[in-house]
C-alpha cells in the first residue's frame, strides 16, 4: 500500500489505515533540517478483513481466521513540512516501549495530531498537509485483531 495526504480527506483514509498501528517510541524521529517526521509502524491490515467481519465488536481480541484475514506489516511514515513537534504523555525514558497509534487529525490548517491509546499525543506544527505512507517487505498472520469495545484491555496486548 502506497497513500499520500494533502487535506482532510485524504488524511482520514491514511487515518483509517494507521489505527491500532505499533509504533516503538524509538522508530520516531523529527529530522529538523529537513523539515521532516519520520515513524516506523506495525500496522494492522484493517483492510484484509474478511467481508461481513465486525472487525472486532465483541469485547476481546479474537482469534485469527483460517484465511489469513488477521495481518500486520510494517510500514513507513513520512511528514515533511514540519516546523516544529511537540509531545505529551510519552516517556522518552523508555525508548523500547511500543505505541499503539488511534487516530491523526488536524488541529486547523497548521497542526497535525498524533493520538495514542493512553493519552500521549505528539503534535507537528507544519506549513501544509505533505503526508506519505508505504507498507514495506511482507505482511505477515497475526492471531490477535485489536478491539475498541469500552472497558476492553486495549489494542496492544499481545504480540501481533
Amino acid at each position: 500500500m502506497r497513500l499520500m495526504a494533502k487535506d482532510a480527506e485524504d488524511l482520514a483514509v491514511v487515518a483509517s489505515c494507521l489505527q491500532d498501528a505499533l509504533v516503538p517510541l524509538a522508530e520516531m524521529q523529527f529530522l529538523r533540517a529537513e523539515q521532516r517526521f519520520v515513524m516506523l509502524l506495525n500496522r494492522y491490515r484493517w483492510e484484509r478483513l474478511a467481508e461481513g467481519d465486525s472487525a472486532g465488536a465483541d469485547a476481546s481480541f479474537a482469534d485469527a481466521d483460517a484465511g489469513g484475514a488477521n495481518q500486520r506489516i510494517n510500514s513507513g511514515l513520512c511528514i515533511d513540512r514540519v516546523t516544529a513537534v511537540r509531545s505529551r504523555g510519552l516517556d522518552r525514558a523508555k525508548p523500547g516501549r511500543f505505541l499503539s497509534l488511534m487516530t491523526m487529525g488536524l488541529d486547523g490548517p497548521h497542526r497535525l495530531n498524533l493520538l495514542f491509546s493512553g493519552g500521549g499525543a505528539i503534535q507537528l506544527e507544519i506549513e501544509e498537509l505533505n503526508l506519505f505512507l508505504q507498507d514495506l517487505g511482507e505482511a505477515w498472520p497475526t492471531q490477535w485483531r485489536p478491539d475498541h469495545a469500552l472497558g476492553a484491555a486495549g489494542a496492544t496486548k499481545g504480540k501481533g
